[in-house]
């Protein structure tokens, strides 16, 4: 699981399982981004390697990635929405915000509770494959202080890889997993996970109840939000909710 920062603001999973990264080397899908501007990537991991994704070189602590997070623009495949000016209620005391400790571990227990409700709908279709729900169960663990964050983050960009080759509510409720697990390192990835929970719900229904179904899950996940959280997570859905899919009109 990596982070790239770039003024796109926008995050952008690109998939990328080689063994060995090669110099200039680009992502096989077709559907990799045309423009990265000022990427810096940091990866956790042993080894380190390079890799040039469409002119732009990324500083790799591994070769052997699951996925690849980029802030880019445009976006062409499976956004993880955030906003494009960063909410400072939404970071942390200690990097100039105004999030406690306790309120940013309340998001990720919610945002976990989320990917936990619709997990099934992935394990369902790969019943063999542990690491969305690995990745519900390391935010869990750093919210106790087990671990760091950075087995969280990259427990989520696991997660998200699990998607890959999926479509449909399988492929959102991994991505639901991966961006609750990522909430430990930014906190706004909160309203990621409970969105695409919702979008995994809307895609299981039968016939046309998907937007019913969704709305049933958006007023679930409302009536888990501890009383702390529960105007700031509302207030965020309203502000988000156009970029989210609009998901949160229920």
């Amino acid at each position: 699981m990596g982070r790239a920062v770039a003024r796109g603001g926008l995050v952008y999973p690109c998939p990328l399982r080689n063994e060995q990264f090669a110099a200039d080397r680009e992502p096989s899908r077709s559907s990799a981004p045309r423009t990265v501007a000022d990427a810096e990537a940091v990866f956790t991991g042993d080894a380190f390697g390079r890799v040039r994704l469409r002119g732009v070189q990324l500083r790799l602590h591994t070769p052997t990635l699951d996925a690849l997070v980029l802030y880019a623009q445009p976006i062409t495949w499976n956004t993880m929405i955030l906003p494009k000016d960063r909410d400072p209620r939404f970071i942390t005391i200690r990097r100039g915000g105004t999030l406690t400790d306790s309120d940013h571990r309340l998001l990720a227990l919610w945002a976990a509770t989320c990917a936990e409700h619709v997990l099934h709908l992935f394990e369902s279709a790969q019943p063999s494959d542990p690491r969305p729900r690995e990745a519900i169960e390391q935010i869990r663990a750093w919210t106790r202080g087990e671990i760091m964050m950075s087995r969280s983050r990259a427990a989520g960009g696991h997660a998200m890889a699990a998607a890959r080759e999926l479509s449909g509510a399988a492929r959102h409720a991994a991505y639901a997993a991966g961006q609750a697990a990522v909430v430990a390192h930014v906190a706004a990835h909160e309203l990621g996970a409970a969105a695409y929970a919702i979008k995994a719900v809307r895609a299981a229904a039968p016939g046309h109840q998907g937007e019913s179904a969704g709305r049933l899950e958006c007023r679930w996940q409302r009536e888990q939000l501890p009383d702390v959280i529960r105007e700031l997570v509302l207030d965020d859905q309203r502000l988000r909710n156009e970029i989210c899919w609009s998901v949160f009109d229920c």
